[in-house]
């Protein structure tokens, strides 16, 4: 029977399902009514900053490991092969250079919000430009993530698409705005073990029905799913070992490096040590949860062997495919298509009520409490929780838009981090590795890092061209005939003369290149902008915001030319700009070290915002 007229889920699928929807509301409502209770913004927003690393580092896997994954990498897998799975090599870089450079240097400053490290170094401009940046990417991106497992119960069910919308958010915004962000991060572990659990399940039971693991294998390759090491150099090829590889590194960067939704997470840590340690004990995790999808994609090839089964679903979308490949699967297995609806939506639940804290943080820290410098404690965790709600509810228009996407839901998250996060990314690397840029020069790198970004992402939608689809390829291995070897000489010498030329081969870069280039676009304008109108001095910086990247790069050069071109002295470290600094905020290796126990909120803004004024004074006296 096919799989379609199946669509109904058993009493015990819609008993898991409720599980974890009371679960996920259960810890919001523990975290509402215990502790503090939620009264304080720095309880609501930063979890006391009293997280152990283990809940922090399954609460970074699950923001990132959303519904879009789980759906759209074995979609991907399924169509074009396992060459996506070197994205994997970009998370080695990707994860150390956050644990070194921007954990730290962000932790010691003892920041709420990630955009309060723009104003120390630059100016408020350049930190309100950074924070409406950031809302925007989250508010688009969270569309995706609303509506991908919205259509996948509506898909494996038959629940009402909306319904399923409006129950995702609505969970999700209750749990969030109840328990703050400890709910938030305890609900992402619960989250992260069944997102785990109905991904293995569905790939055992999978396996099991196609013959076997041998059997697997053998169609996989005899299907060519299996991709070498492409080392093509050409940035327009979609997927290569060096888009994936290195392209990847940047936006792995923008995730976990400088996202709000991350950064906050490092921040709640008890220690600075437990924060980076969160950091490195992802790396595995997200290396087994790329393996998962991976594996699901190689497993629903072996069953159909490239077949498009989406249209019995109603739909075009090739992420359907999944949705039929579960169906098919687990149907006459109670609990098991529960269990993986469960498995999507605890994947959405966890990267959207990260994004609905993170964004309720920044409009608060940064829009919000600047310019409302008396606001009561009571008074501001109220209006930070009426904005996680709503958020929640912003987040739901967003997913029409998502409904009218025709792209596959992994590119299109993909492209919004690319072209919003990698021009993000270069402000923050502009500032933080440059001591000489100035705030003129990151407002108008940001504006150019953007345009450029927008520029290549709306030009290859425009010009992305409607040929005819290569025909999905057959789990039977074929042997090259002469005749054969002509044939595919002459479609390869047919391909190479139909390539884009000029603007369209511009518009036809890979989307994983889009972080890099936003970057590179931010610090290149970035830096001629800051030397044309007067580049910025060392005693003009705030200590603490800089990190000595250029004098560890520069060692070999004397010590006089590498005083002309970096800050070699690391900032807040010389004997004279410390009398100045209250004890508690001692400077150590240029970074500003965290507040002793202890310490209000308001101490440490008052450091943080007068210790450029009081560097300066001192200098000058001096």
């Amino acid at each position: 029977m096919d799989p379609y007229d199946q669509k109904h889920f058993t009493v015990v699928d819609y008993v898991i399902f409720a599980i974890l929807l009371a679960a996920s509301l259960g810890i919001g409502l523990y975290y509402a009514l215990s502790g503090g209770r939620q009264r304080t913004t720095q309880e609501f927003l930063m979890a006391d900053r009293s997280m152990h690393c283990l809940p922090v580092s399954l609460s970074l896997i699950a923001s990132f490991q959303s519904a879009v994954a789980i759906i759209g990498v074995p979609a991907e897998i399924y169509t074009h092969g396992t060459q996506y799975w070197f994205i994997g090599c970009a998370y080695i870089l990707g994860l150390l250079i956050p644990a070194h450079v921007f954990i730290p240097l962000m932790y010691r400053l003892r920041l709420s919000s990630a955009y309060q490290y723009l104003e120390l170094r630059f100016s408020k401009a350049v930190r309100i430009c950074g924070t409406l940046t950031f809302i925007f990417q989250m508010v688009i991106y969270m569309g995706v993530c609303v509506y991908t497992p919205a259509f996948a119960v509506n898909t494996v069910t038959g629940f009402e698409l909306w319904a399923a919308v409006l129950a995702t958010g609505l969970v999700c915004t209750l749990y969030t705005a109840m328990g703050g962000l400890k709910a938030v991060i305890w609900t992402d572990v619960f989250q992260t073990l069944v997102m785990f659990a109905g991904q293995l399940a569905v790939i055992v039971v999978g396996v099991q029905q196609t013959g076997g693991v041998s059997e697997v294998w053998s169609k996989v390759w005899e299907g060519n799913r299996i991709s070498g090491l492409d080392l093509n150099p050409d940035p327009t090829e979609r997927h290569t070992f060096w888009t994936l590889g290195l392209g990847g590194v940047f936006l792995m960067l923008s995730l976990y490096g400088v996202n709000q939704a991350q950064v906050q997470r490092y921040l709640s840590a008890r220690t600075e040590r437990e924060a980076v340690r969160s950091c490195y004990m992802v790396f595995p995790s997200l290396q087994l949860a790329l393996a998962l999808s991976c594996v699901m994609g190689l497993v629903m090839f072996a069953r159909y062997c490239g077949e498009n089964h989406s249209e019995k679903l109603g739909t075009a979308s090739r992420d359907a495919v999944v949705l039929y490949f579960v169906m098919d699967m687990l149907q006459g297995l109670p609990g098991l298509p529960g269990l993986f609806v469960a498995c999507l939506f605890s994947a959405a639940l966890s990267t959207i009520s990260s994004a609905f804290n993170s964004l309720a943080t920044v409009t608060m820290e940064d829009l919000i409490k600047p310019h409302f410098s008396t606001m009561t404690e009571a008074k501001a965790t109220l209006i930070s929780k009426a904005l996680a709600i709503f958020y929640g509810l912003l987040c739901l228009a967003m997913a029409y838009v998502t409904h009218l996407m025709a792209e596959s839901v992994l590119q299109v998250a993909l492209k919004i981090f690319g072209m919003v996060g990698g021009p993000l990314l270069g402000v923050f690397c502009l500032g933080m590795f440059f001591p000489w840029a100035n705030s003129t020069g990151a407002l108008a790198g940001l504006g150019a890092g953007l345009a450029m970004a927008f520029w290549v992402g709306i030009g290859s939608i425009l010009t992305r061209s409607s040929g005819a689809k290569p025909p999905p390829p057959s789990c039977t291995a074929t042997l090259l005939s002469g005749n054969t070897t002509t044939i595919i000489q002459t479609a390869l010498s047919n391909a190479t003369l139909s390539r884009p030329t000029g603007l369209k081969r511009f518009y036809s870069l890979s989307y994983m290149w889009y972080s890099g280039l936003g970057c590179f676009t931010v610090v290149l304008t970035g830096l001629i902008i800051s030397f044309l109108t007067g580049p910025m001095k060392e005693e003009e910086v705030t200590p603490g915001t800089i990190y000595p990247l250029l004098g560890n790069l520069l060692f070999f050069l004397p010590e006089h030319l590498k005083q002309k071109l970096c800050c070699v002295t690391p900032l807040g470290q010389r004997p004279s700009t410390q009398h100045r600094t209250p004890s508690r905020h001692k400077q150590s290796n240029g970074l500003a070290v965290p507040p002793e126990e202890g310490t209000s909120q308001d101490e440490t803004d008052s450091f943080l915002a007068n210790s450029h004024t009081a560097f300066v004074e001192h200098e000058t006296a001096v």
